[in-house]
């Protein structure tokens, strides 16, 4: 039996966009594939209403590669980090690995980070580039960029503001130009619903301005040279045409549906899964600061997240235990991509049926 993923990713995607990878190869230096990857960022410039100055560029890898792409590309000598669970870490950690000095502002697992404990820090002057996740998919926390980015350009104007939306992009609200950012980016099997494989950047030119300036910018986290492929709408290296043509596909979707309506049904199934939780449970995020893509639900149950996922596979649904520390102590429930509300009421009753939880 197959079963659904309710994951914070890779989540449920569709036979439609299946499909989509079955077209025949094409070569990624013809000019078949500069028409197709041409479309598919001039439908991503349309979808996030890019202004002139912010280009959309798609790179074969997981978001994880945009990690290294913010430490390689990016920092040129100090980056100011914000961690508050198991993703925000692994950025910071990785912008280290690239040789690039980097300060963490730390909160416990379950809470955000808020704009005047990055203003705190970056009053010092040391830092060039701020780097903070905006969806914490494993504590289901949605830290406030917008304020952030408000906060940042009005007075800290040097400093690159890069944000990790790998979960919350085409989900959540992700527009670049309301929030004031200089890199945001995702993977492309979270909300866009599409299998592993593809990360999408949005990127402005004080963005590709730093990255010129930085040096050892390594080969595939070249952003200056990904940039100068854009012009030929191809790519540096052979990227996964076959899941470009799924992309392609659900850019079409995504526009039809049109931004603010992706957002209201991911907000409505969002609240409604929050407001279950909280009826049965506790949500494990503070206050005002629950994801629109994953809600992360706190287990008072005392029973095993994993028995009630072998329970509900019988069911054909598969949600997510707790990530790393939290396992058994929580457990998260992906909203996001294609999922509507009818489905994630299926599954919420799938829950207290095998639970036996009162209603």
């Amino acid at each position: 039996m197959h079963k659904k993923l309710l994951l914070p990713g890779p989540t449920e995607v569709s036979q439609e966009i299946l499909r989509e990878q079955t077209h025949f190869l094409i070569g990624h230096r013809d000019r078949a594939f500069s028409e197709l990857y041409g479309g598919i960022t001039a439908k991503l410039r349309n979808f996030f209403e890019l202004p002139e100055d912010c280009k959309p560029t798609v790179t074969t890898s997981s978001g994880t590669l945009w990690f290294d792409i913010v430490g390689r590309s990016i920092v040129k000598k100090k980056a100011l980090v914000c961690i508050n669970g198991a993703f925000s870490e692994r950025l910071g950690k990785t912008i280290r690995a690239c040789g690039k000095k980097a300060d963490f502002i730390e909160v416990d697992w379950g809470k955000a980070v808020k704009p005047n404990m990055i203003s705190e820090k970056l009053e010092s002057g040391e830092y060039d580039t701020l780097a903070i996740c905006h969806n914490e998919s494993s504590t289901g926390v949605r830290n406030p960029i917008h304020e952030v980015g408000k906060k940042v350009r009005e007075n800290y104007p040097d400093v690159i503001l890069a944000i990790d939306s790998v979960s919350s992009m085409a989900g959540d609200k992700t527009l670049p130009a309301e929030i004031g950012c200089d890199i945001i980016f995702a993977s492309t099997q979270k909300c866009f619903a599409l299998p592993p494989g593809l990360a999408v950047g949005l990127v402005n030119d004080r963005a590709l301005e730093r990255a010129r300036e930085v040096p050892n910018r390594g080969s595939y986290t070249d952003l200056v040279e990904i940039f100068e492929f854009e012009k030929k709408h191809q790519t540096p290296f052979t990227p996964n045409i076959s899941l470009l043509y799924a992309l392609n596909k659900r850019m079409d979707l995504l526009l039809e549906e049109t931004y603010d309506h992706v957002y209201e049904r991911h907000k409505t199934m969002a609240d409604y899964t929050q407001q279950w939780a909280k009826k049965h449970f506790a949500l494990f995020p503070e206050p005002g600061y629950e994801s629109v893509t994953v809600t992360c639900i706190q287990n008072t149950s005392g029973k095993s997240v994993r028995k009630l996922n072998e329970k509900l596979a019988e069911k054909g649904f598969m949600i997510s235990n707790g990530y790393g520390k939290l396992a058994e102590k929580t457990f998260r429930i992906g909203h996001m991509g294609e999922w509507k509300l009818a489905g994630i009421k299926e599954v919420l009753a799938a829950i207290e049926g095998i639970w036996r939880l009162e209603t």
